[in-house]
């Protein structure tokens, strides 16, 4: 077993001090380092930076970044769902480390969607509903997958459809 214990931090967002969502970083007490090109290949990570190791993906609706003594997760209901999530990655960590002699290591991400495509698709009409200022920022945070299709609540089926089947190009549908 490669990572045996973390130490969870919840707290709330610097920018947005109001919102109803919490995100956590579990310090890890071993080094994952090693882990994370196959870790990578496992769970597709959409972003792989090699120095220093990290790797970023869209997994149970979050953002999750992996770096070699630190896990953050975005967009928590609570602390409960953070242990949840990181007790998962843990597993998921430890599993890719144990079965690494027939995982072949993956040491880039996955290719991304374009944010103007996304915005193409959007009402453009900047109502804020989504919880973002703009279309343009909400049509971002589709593409770094910390916001889904159904944050948008006045996209029309038609359109709805065109981005979830662009989206599912990218591993990213909502």
């Amino acid at each position: 077993m490669l990572l045996k214990n973390y130490r969870l931090e919840i707290f709330n967002s610097k920018c947005q001090p109001g919102a109803l969502s919490v995100h956590c970083f579990a310090h890890l007490d071993q080094d994952v380092s090693e882990a994370l090109p196959y870790l990578n290949s496992v769970l597709g990570g959409f972003e792989y930076v090699k120095d220093p190791p990290t790797v970023s993906f869209k997994s149970q609706g979050k953002l999750i970044t992996v770096h070699g003594r630190k896990i953050a997760v975005n967009a928590l209901k609570d602390e409960e769902e953070a242990r949840k999530i990181v007790e998962w990655l843990k597993r998921e960590i430890n599993d890719a480390w144990e079965k690494r002699d027939l995982i072949e290591p993956c040491y880039q991400g996955m290719p991304k969607p374009g944010i103007i495509e996304i915005l193409k698709l959007l009402p453009k009409t900047n109502c804020k509903e989504c919880n973002e200022p703009t279309c343009m920022v909400f049509a971002t945070k589709i593409a770094e997958g910390a916001k889904g299709i159904d944050d948008c609540p006045q996209l029309g089926n038609q359109k709805k459809k065109l981005l979830e089947s662009y989206l599912q190009n990218y591993s990213m549908g909502s």
